[in-house]
């Protein structure tokens, strides 16, 4: 143990000892002052995981003053750089991505609950489709091809009969760009993530399926697969285990107010890139985003990991399967 990580463990106990309310404060300002802080990703507005932060701030969910969190906002596209680089600590990533980056040599690994699968199958309101099925044929509008949603409704879709590679026309393309075509009647139905979703349904968008569900009726699992995992490369996570545990029970804590207060999430509402007037949209969010939040990282979890790897490489969408297992505790 380093003297700073000694130092900083007898400043967190000391401050649950009998001192008087200004030395414990003097306690906590001196451990943050010599916590190193963690890099960690800020998914951007528009995103489920944007309300990260600002519930963790607003509930004052992280009460240990040498755990300092940095947060940066990542682009999916450039973690795995970020994290090579040592800009970023931690980030997120789901099995299928991670699962192809193993294969070219990758060290990242899953190491907590982050969020569990949350895309939905969107058709306009006058649309005569009722389930995925009825998409055969049809075009589609989805994230980039290598994009975890894309790669997980399509893992989950072949499960049930639908190759999304054959059966349909899919439109890849940025969350703004399949909006417009969504709305403009150019595509007959979308693959999207929250709280984007919740703001087309308020608009009289109709959803017809969850990847989750679609993935559960497949498989007859109880439980919402896992989208994002917390991930960081071993080495990181080999000398700050301390600090990953105590990230990850802080995510489990975020995470289980939400699922528990959903209504919470109707005031970060704004942090997570509804505007002012969507009101019928804020409405909307404790109801469907609830179940997003992780919670669990457990043998059933990688299980879950396990099975969208296996089916991924029997589609094509990675390689080979990895030699090692993409996640672990901490």
């Amino acid at each position: 143990m380093s003297a700073r990580r000694g130092f900083l463990r007898v400043l967190a106990g000391a401050s649950t000892l009998g001192v008087g309310l200004q030395s414990r404060s003097a306690i906590a300002q001196a451990a943050h002052a010599l916590a190193q802080p963690v890099r960690i990703t800020l998914p951007s507005p528009g995103s489920a995981g944007s309300a990260w932060q600002p519930m963790v701030d607003r509930l004052r969910l992280n009460t240990d003053p040498s755990l300092v969190l940095n947060w940066v906002v990542a682009d999916p596209g450039k973690m795995q750089t970020q994290l090579s680089a040592g800009a970023l600590d931690i980030g997120v990533f789901g099995p299928a991505g991670l699962a192809t980056l193993a294969s070219r040599g990758s060290d990242i690994t899953l190491f907590g609950p982050a969020l569990n699968n949350h895309g939905c199958w969107l058709v306009p309101a006058g649309s005569p489709h009722r389930t995925p099925k009825d998409l055969v044929g049809k075009t589609i509008a989805a994230t980039a091809e290598t994009s975890e949603i894309y790669q997980q409704a399509r893992i989950a879709a072949s499960l049930s009969g639908i190759d999304l590679k054959k059966d349909v026309k899919v439109i890849f393309g940025a969350p703004t760009a399949n909006l417009a075509l969504f709305e403009r009647g150019d595509v007959d139905a979308l693959i999207t993530l929250e709280p984007t979703a919740s703001r087309l349904v308020a608009r009289g968008a109709r959803q017809i399926a969850r990847v989750a569900d679609v993935w559960k009726q497949a498989t007859g699992l109880a439980e919402d697969p896992i989208l994002v995992g917390l991930a960081a490369n071993r080495a990181w996570l080999d000398s700050h285990r301390e600090t990953a545990q105590k990230v990850v029970a802080l995510f489990k804590r975020v995470n289980g107010a939400i699922r528990q207060q959903p209504q919470l999430l109707t005031t970060v509402s704004a942090e997570m890139g509804l505007k002012a007037d969507e009101a019928a949209a804020n409405a909307l969010l404790p109801t469907r985003m609830a179940s997003i939040y992780a919670t669990d990282w457990d043998a059933r979890v990688f299980a879950t990991i396990d099975r969208q790897v296996e089916v991924a490489a029997k589609l094509g969408i990675i390689d080979k399967l990895p030699t090692g297992k993409l996640y672990r505790q901490v």
